[in-house]
């Protein structure tokens, strides 16, 4: 097992590629650092002399950060002298992934895909921000909510966590039969209603027009024109002085990890020009519409807008 003291973390980072490379996936490695807990207020690389050893300082949230660089898990750092830890980084199976999916079109989101495994409200770097988002349009006073996208309806807890959804009516919409009927069995008040049904046909529902309309990580979906679709939102289906949350996501999940950073085609690494563009055109539309637009998270980036037409 390697100790690092006083290596750059670019030496530390080569040597950890080099190793992880030709392990296999849930292979372990590890290593001895300076404990994090040995210094207070502290930025990564400061220098500090412990029995005359030179160490560079790094917290754990370096040490997460790194994890999350190199496709890892960090497992749980243990004792190993009065001022080091072991420090243990385990492989993912990067072929444990959704966006692999091999199920049919209606179901890659179902309640057997690998996505339906995962709790997006359970992330911190998700719900914090999606809080932020639902703050920024005022959620408490929207009467008529639409959720494009809703899968099993995780969005609508968030919600109904955080206001009284009894005066509401709340719409959701995905494409994914099981999901929606697992949505319809979480929500059983008759205020929630729930389609299972194709977003390019929304027009056939006589939906109506909404206060706030969310959607999260939908539009974005190969079976819908993007722009196109964002556009009739606006215009058909969100009322004068209406809201608009659009999540982009900015993150891979793989094997039970949150991975920072969306992947683009022809690409192995995060290349996120389609993200910005995406992201941009819609500030643009909606500030052109007349909407005070935010921008927001991280792992997934929250557009939020709220009108200024009145």
């Amino acid at each position: 097992m390697n100790k690092f003291t006083n290596e750059s973390i670019q030496q530390i980072l080569e040597y950890l590629q080099n190793i992880l490379s030709v392990k296999e996936a849930e292979a372990i490695v590890s290593f001895e650092v300076l404990n994090p807990d040995v210094l207070k207020s502290a930025y990564a690389g400061e220098k500090t002399i412990i029995d005359n050893i030179e160490y560079i300082y790094r917290g754990y949230k370096s040490w997460t950060d790194l994890s999350e660089i190199l496709f890892c898990k960090m497992l749980t750092p243990q004792i190993c002298t009065t001022h080091t830890v072991i420090i243990s980084y385990q492989k993912l199976d990067i072929s444990d992934s959704f966006h692999k999916s091999t199920l049919e079109q209606k179901e890659k989101y179902g309640t057997k895909s690998e996505f339906f495994s995962i709790n997006k409200n359970e992330e911190p770097a998700f719900l914090a921000h999606y809080l932020r988002a639902l703050k920024n349009v005022d959620v408490s006073s929207k009467k008529r909510i639409l959720n494009l996208g809703i899968n099993s309806g995780d969005e609508f807890e968030v919600i109904k966590n955080l206001t009284t959804t009894n005066d509401k009516k709340l719409v959701g919409i995905d494409f994914c039969p099981s999901a929606i009927e697992v949505a319809k069995g979480r929500f059983k008040e008759e205020n929630f209603t729930f389609y299972n049904h194709d977003i390019n046909e929304l027009d056939s529902l006589n939906l109506g027009k909404f206060d706030l309309i969310i959607t999260i990580g939908t539009l974005q979906s190969s079976g819908l024109n993007f722009k196109v679709t964002f556009m009739s939102l606006i215009q058909n289906y969100l009322e004068l002085d209406g809201a608009i949350i659009l999540g982009f996501p900015n993150c891979r999940w793989i094997d039970g990890e949150m991975i920072y950073g969306a992947k683009a085609p022809n690409y192995s690494f995060s290349e996120m020009t389609l993200l910005y563009k995406d992201v941009y055109f819609c500030k643009k539309y909606l500030q052109q519409k007349k909407f005070r637009v935010t921008i927001t998270g991280k792992n997934y980036i929250f557009l939020t807008a709220t009108s200024i037409r009145k």
